[in-house]
């Protein structure tokens, strides 16, 4: 009798557990849903999203058309350009050479291309694999624009930049940069003996089993290949042509969000290279002052409402796409889109502060403020772009919006300087110095200060 009502009792903690478990799922999902349809309409471009935890898919959905001539769905399958989560295939395809004990993170760029002008400085692998290296991005220069259609061999293309005045000295500063992921690329060739395309498909995409992954072509048939759009005054049209040579180590890669997931997964359980040496990537680096800097070998380091997480995106003409994974968690969310105009950055990471239970706070957590605590913060503000934010008061309440949109946002007060956007995600710190009225705009993404009489230096940080 006393082991039956055990029985009972234990059976019926099991149900109440999966019962807990599959209403959280359907929370989330439906969270998910509301997040992603916001952006994503059935009848424009669109993305397909995939939620995993402890390397189970818990959501995967696709929203809008893969192909707007053809009226064509988006569907989980669909086969994106990844943009710079490139960069994440083109490190560790160095760290694998590394331990084959073909080339040293300390090796210096002319070990690979003599005849590189390095104005008697050193700039190492390890300077490239962290963007300290100082080198000019070539995406950066004005005459790359004219070059984006043309086929151009490695070195070739190494030759269209590396004559550029460095930016800074290797180590002294962080700067996003895609010419170094250029030279990553040709040194894989340079130390491997096979090409970088033939590198990543033979060594890491058949390996892992990733069989809707590519070295991007325009020319090649791809099965489940999403169109990529741009959008000007209203209008969609297919995205610019860019040359795939172009992209190459820093962006070239093509891939679906089950194949990322794999990706994924053999990152978190060693496959490719072991921990000591994957760990190289997830290492907070420091430049030359000891300053330490948020980005290793392919991934860049930040926080969801005090949670360390990897994170990268991308961005190439025709798509964007972003992947955050939360180690503590083991969560990773991977969100691509068809069109330029669309960046699931933001997103991502909402979906991924939900799947953590870490939510960004609401409009729900206001505090309450006198209308002259309110009036205080009214203005114009000027930012370095340009850009006006205007914050207007009507009946008791702040509104937020750009000069020249339509569109205005309630902003709600935190604290008597603080303002937080509906979804938590987008927040205000408004001061005063010497008079003048300081504006400072801050999502998870970037920093921006204006203020209400003078142009200010906008801070953030590149992230694709």
């Amino acid at each position: 009798m006393k082991n039956r009502i055990q029985l009972k009792q234990i059976l019926l903690f099991s149900f109440c557990f999966l019962l807990t478990n599959l209403v959280s799922a359907q929370n989330l999902t439906s969270k998910v849903d509301e997040i992603l349809q916001t952006q994503f309409k059935s009848n424009e471009t669109g993305a397909v999203a995939l939620v995993a935890k402890k390397g189970n898919v818990i959501y995967r959905k696709a929203f809008g058309k893969a192909n707007l001539e053809l009226d064509e769905d988006m569907v989980p399958e669909n086969v994106f350009e990844v943009g710079s989560i490139t960069k994440q295939f083109t490190s560790v395809s160095i760290l694998m050479l590394l331990e084959e004990g073909k080339l040293s993170l300390e090796d210096d760029i002319t070990k690979f291309i003599p005849d590189y002008p390095t104005n008697g400085k050193q700039i190492t692998v390890h300077h490239l694999l962290t963007h300290t290296s100082g080198i000019k991005s070539y995406t950066s220069m004005q005459k790359f624009g004219k070059v984006t259609t043309k086929d151009v061999e490695p070195l070739k293309f190494i030759d269209f930049f590396k004559n550029e005045p460095m930016d800074f000295e290797p180590g002294e500063k962080y700067k996003y940069n895609n010419s170094g992921y250029f030279i990553l690329g040709y040194i894989v060739e340079k130390v491997s003996g096979m090409s970088y395309p033939k590198f990543v498909e033979e060594q890491i995409f058949k390996k892992l089993n990733m069989n809707s992954s590519y070295y991007g072509s325009h020319t090649k048939l791809i099965k489940n290949r999403a169109a990529g759009y741009r959008k000007r005054n209203g209008e969609y049209s297919n995205a610019q042509y860019i040359s795939m040579t172009l992209p190459y180590a820093a962006g070239s890669i093509m891939s679906n969000v089950d194949d990322m997931l794999k990706w994924q997964t053999a990152i978190r359980n060693n496959i490719l290279v072991k921990k000591e040496t994957i760990d190289k990537a997830f290492t907070n680096y420091t430049l030359n002052n000891g300053k330490k800097i948020n980005y290793g070998y392919g991934w860049s380091f930040n926080e969801i409402n005090g949670v360390p997480t990897l994170e990268h995106g991308g961005s190439i003409p025709g798509y964007k796409s972003m992947g955050v994974y939360v180690p503590s968690e083991d969560v990773y969310v991977i969100v691509f889109s068809n069109c330029g105009c669309k960046s699931p950055t933001a997103l991502t990471i909402k979906i991924a502060a939900l799947a953590i239970n870490k939510p960004f706070s609401s409009g729900n957590n206001a505090v309450s403020l006198s209308k002259e605590e309110l009036q205080k913060w009214v203005g114009a503000y000027k930012f370095e772009d340009g850009g006006i934010r205007l914050i207007m008061m009507e009946n008791n309440q702040l509104y937020s919006q750009r000069k020249g949109s339509s569109s205005k946002f309630k902003i709600y007060p935190t604290s008597p300087n603080e303002f937080s956007f509906e979804d938590g995600f987008y927040t205000y710190k408004f001061s005063e110095k010497k008079g003048k009225k300081i504006a400072i705009f801050q999502n998870r993404i970037k920093k921006e200060k204006g203020m209400s009489t003078a142009i200010t230096k906008a801070k953030g940080n590149e992230r694709s």
